[in-house]
């Protein structure tokens, strides 16, 4: 969704990009602890570094500086204008929240190291955890490691599509992530062996730890959830994956939504599952503004933000194959129209009767089912639409909260199938 966005704009900048210059790694801080990580990462991986990564010292202040300048770069100020705007229609961000200043100040307080693809360069903040900078050093180093065999820079942009830029960052993280814990338990083989239920300990341990920094916690679900995407789902991706196809380059086959990344099934099937393209036709009587997908993900969030039943969001996303959104505008009010596609009519409805439970619960006003089925609510001045459509031959669900006064920005039969 384009929570996929910011959480891309988020995890991406601890792989993102700077330029300075620094030392080698042999000579240079850390070097030991490098020297250290180098052949673990290679021996779980199978591959080898062309070429040992700079290391250098960065303070908190330049972080920031940097973190400030890469947002601006990575999410250009209409962009993140956009994400916002479709956060707060959606009332998954308070009215008052400065998203960019958010940003910036859960980074800056995360951030230990990081790896800058064209410097380079692996960056480790100065005055850090020790105990925390040794961890530090083998993520990002698999970065470094990725880095030398495919441009992540490239990965990495996708303005238009946040699902398949989400997709690629749990794929980026996830690699990082899944062989950081091997190499500290002692490979792949023996992570079971050594912690049962590994898995699902890891990923609790890492919601502790996020949840004990100050800012992190303070922060809206659909935010926490989109910075832990890349790495709880994507480790578990990258696991699924290895099983299945053994030890392989990742890199040469990229998934392409998240709902690959949430059922790997989807992305090692034969042919996989791709993503079906939704196309919007032009509001009539107001101006899109911003334009851009949701992905399986976003949609699952978007539920539960909403019904806070974890099972029900789940079911209810099961079955996307495609979505599109725009923000339209009219003078001052600001309205959404989101299109999506399914597997199969029975999980369109699914899908549709969870949003009308929770335009119930969000709006407190009586439900008018509408005569093509579906059903609308109005509330402050505003109209919830949730309403069943065909897309080409396929079942849709359009979703509508428009004001009053702009009407019908689209004809339902104009929303269409891409290539």
């Amino acid at each position: 969704m384009s929570v996929q966005r910011t959480r891309l704009a988020a995890a991406a900048l601890l792989a993102a990009a700077a330029c300075s210059r620094g030392e080698d790694a042999g000579s240079g801080p850390y070097a030991r602890e490098v020297a250290e990580a180098i052949p673990r990462i290679e021996q779980a991986t199978g591959l080898k570094f062309k070429r040992p990564p700079k290391v250098e010292v960065r303070t908190r202040d330049q972080v920031r500086e940097f973190l400030l300048k890469q947002l601006d770069e990575a999410n250009p100020a209409a962009q993140l204008a956009g994400e916002e705007k479709v956060y707060k229609l959606l009332r998954l961000i308070p009215d008052t929240m400065n998203l960019r200043g958010f940003f910036v100040r859960v980074l800056t307080e995360q951030v230990v190291g990081y790896y800058d693809p064209k410097a380079k360069t692996l960056y480790v903040v100065d005055g850090a955890d020790e105990q925390v900078v040794g961890i530090t050093i083998t993520h990002e180093l698999m970065h470094a490691l990725q880095d030398q065999y495919v441009d992540l820079d490239s990965i990495q942009k996708s303005g238009s599509n946040n699902d398949r830029l989400a997709a690629a960052q749990a794929l980026i993280e996830g690699e990082a992530q899944f062989e950081q814990i091997s190499i500290m338990l002692g490979g792949p083989d023996q992570i079971e062996a050594r912690l049962p239920g590994a898995w699902d300990r890891v990923r609790e341990e890492i919601r502790n730890r996020q949840g004990e920094m100050p800012v992190f916690a303070t922060a809206p679900m659909v935010i926490q959830e989109s910075l832990l995407f890349p790495y709880l789902s994507g480790a578990e991706f990258v696991r699924r994956v290895k099983e299945k196809r053994g030890s392989i380059d990742l890199f040469r086959d990229i998934p392409r939504s998240t709902e690959q990344i949430l059922h790997p099934p989807a992305f090692l099937g034969t042919p996989p599952d791709e993503p079906t393209a939704v196309v919007l036709p032009a509001p009539r009587g107001a101006t899109k503004s911003y334009e851009n997908d949701m992905g399986e993900f976003g949609t699952r969030l978007v539920v539960y933000a909403y019904l806070r039943d974890p099972q029900t969001a789940q079911r209810a996303a099961a079955g996307w194959d495609g979505d599109r959104f725009m923000v339209v505008e009219k003078g001052s009010e600001r309205g959404l129209v989101w299109a999506l596609v399914w597997d199969s009519p029975i999980e369109a409805a699914e899908f549709s009767d969870a949003m009308i439970r929770a335009a119930t619960r969000r709006t407190g006003a009586p439900e008018r089912r509408a005569a093509t089925g579906g059903a609308t609510f109005a509330y402050q001045g505003r109209t919830i639409s949730v309403l069943p459509i065909s897309i080409g031959d396929r079942a849709g669900v359009l979703y509508m909260d428009l004001p009053e006064s702009m009407g019908s920005v689209i004809d339902p039969a104009a929303v269409t199938l891409g290539k």
